[in-house]
This record gives C-alpha cells, structure tokens and sequence, in this order.
C-alpha cells in the first residue's frame, strides 16, 4: 500500500486541449465529462477540448473544467494503482472543491453544481468590479503586507516563500507594484486575471455563495481535507460550508497548508492538473518532500509506471 497526498490545481492552470488525451484512453475518463455535459446543460466538454482560449479562461468555464479534469485523473489512477492510498488532501483555491469531492464531502454531480456557481458569480463580481492581482517575488512576508496595507489591497495567495500574490483594485495593485522596490521586493508582475480573486472586491460572490453552499448536500470527507483559508482539515458540514464560503475573499494560506502535511509526516504528493504549478511550489515549500504531476495521459502514465 503506498500513501500520498492528493493535490488539485487552481485557477490558471487551464489549457486548451486538456483531457482530450484521457477520454480517448479511458471510459471512465470518458463518462465523467459525459455527466458534467449532462449536469451543466450544456457542452462544456468542447470548450475543454476546442476552445477558444478567451473562453475556456472564462471563470464560469475553466472552474468546472479543472474540476472535472482532477478528478477525471483521479478515477484513473485508482483504476490503475489499487494499491495507492489518499490519506489527505488540498486544491489550490478552487481546486479544494475538487479536494472535496475525491474526499467524499460532495458527489461528482453536487461538487459540480456548486462549482459551476461558484465561476458564475465569481464572473459577475469581476464584471461589477475593476480588480487586479500582482505577484511579489522575493520580499518577505511582513513588507509585503506592509505594501498590502499602504496600498489599500489584499493578499490573495501565500504560494511558496518569497511568492506572495497581492489582489485589489486597478488603482491600489498599480501603486503596490510601483512602491514594491522601496519594500525590498525583487520583482512585482501583475497578473493577467479577469479581477481581484481572494479579494474584498470578491464579498458580493461570497455573499451569494452562501445560500448555495447552505442547499448543498455536503457529508464528512473520508480523509482529511486541508482548508487553504484556515491552514487545517474542516470536516463537519458546518466547517466546510463556512470555509468554503469565506474562501472567497480571503488570503490562499499555501506555504502553512503544506507545512502542516509535511509535519504530520506526509511524504509523497501527487499533483493532479494540467503544468506543474503545484509541484514548483510544493518543492520551494519543503525540498525534502516527493511531488509526482499528472497533467496529462502521458504523465499519468508514468506516475502510474512510478507507483506499481
């Protein structure tokens, strides 16, 4: 029986094209887009797997599309490895709702549903609003909440050491990017996002993601599921719910969420989503821990050759 962690790529990791390759080499795979056509009402497969780019990008589309991408991998490897055991896991973001729902909280159908609105209102609160996000590389963590404060945004993601993602207005993201030098900070990069993600800009999605959350049918997880906003495991339905609502607008505790697997003697992730996002991190995190990434039918196969 081998261990791992299972973890899920977030917004951004997207790409066109993307399980195209597992649908042909997997009914399973198959059958589980098939059903999120059928749930959705409409075909977001052919987004997935045609594009356009601008709108598969399009939070309402790329948010279930990730979903059902992990967890189209996930099905997979269970097939494949029977002797691979998930003892915890944790999503990037959104993909804690796909952590959810390999974990047992949510049904594949319910996961979705709530996901799907998720994207949908989190679109709307970027058309309402005029946000952006900014990454700060190479400063630490007190300066660059300093620069958060005086420039009147959020921190949205505390990714890895030295990687922290700031969210905001246009007006308060340009100013933070501007005075990021003075703060000792290498490098300030805006972002190309729809808006401030994990941002105040974000409290009218979170304030109607909470009726919801509160309609859905949410169990207790089978194994731990790390919250990103709280840096530990919520299990009762109350927990869940109210994690994942506040999620919305508040700070991405990565670096702790890692930190806190790692200490509990978690040896080997494995990253399911298309790039390495997670993996990159993971390893700047904590070198020491063992990070294997299933993007594609390719990479699947070869996780899949590393755990027999």
């Amino acid at each position: 029986m081998t261990e791992c962690v299972l973890l899920f790529a977030g917004q951004g990791a997207q790409k066109v094209g993307m399980g195209k390759d597992l649908i042909e080499a997997s009914p399973k795979a198959k059958a589980l887009f098939e059903k999120a056509d059928e749930v959705l009402g409409r075909d977001l497969s052919k987004i997935v797997f045609e594009g356009p780019e601008e709108e598969l990008t399009k939070t309402a589309n790329c948010q279930p599309a990730l979903f059902v991408h992990g967890l189209a991998m996930w099905e997979i490897l269970q097939e494949q490895v029977p002797g691979l055991k998930a003892v915890a896991a944790a999503g990037l973001s959104l993909g804690e709702m796909t952590a959810h729902t390999a974990a047992g909280s949510f049904s594949f159908e319910e996961g979705l549903r709530v996901v799907a609105q998720r994207g949908q209102l989190m679109d709307e609160a970027c058309a309402e609003t005029a946000g952006a996000m900014a990454a700060m590389v190479g400063g630490n963590e007190e300066s660059v909440r300093e620069l958060a404060e005086e420039s009147g945004v959020d921190v949205a993601n505390l990714n890895a050491p030295g990687q922290i993602v700031l969210s905001g207005t246009i007006e308060g993201i340009d100013k933070a990017v501007a005075a990021a030098k003075s703060k000792k900070i290498k490098l300030a990069k805006k972002l190309k996002v729809a808006g401030a993600y994990h941002s105040r800009l974000m409290a009218g999605a979170q304030e109607k993601l909470g009726p919801v959350l509160a309609g859905a049918d949410i169990k207790e997880p089978s194994i731990p599921v790390i919250s990103n906003l709280l840096a530990k495991p919520v299990a009762t339905p109350e927990e869940i719910r109210d994690s994942l609502q506040r999620q919305v607008t508040g700070s991405v505790r990565w670096v702790e969420s890692i930190q806190l697997l790692r200490q509990q003697g978690n040896q080997l992730f494995i990253e399911l989503g298309p790039g390495k996002v997670l993996a990159g991190l993971v390893s700047r995190i904590d070198k020491e821990a063992t990070v294997l990434t299933a993007g594609d039918w390719d990479s699947l196969a070869s996780v899949i050759k590393d755990l027999k």
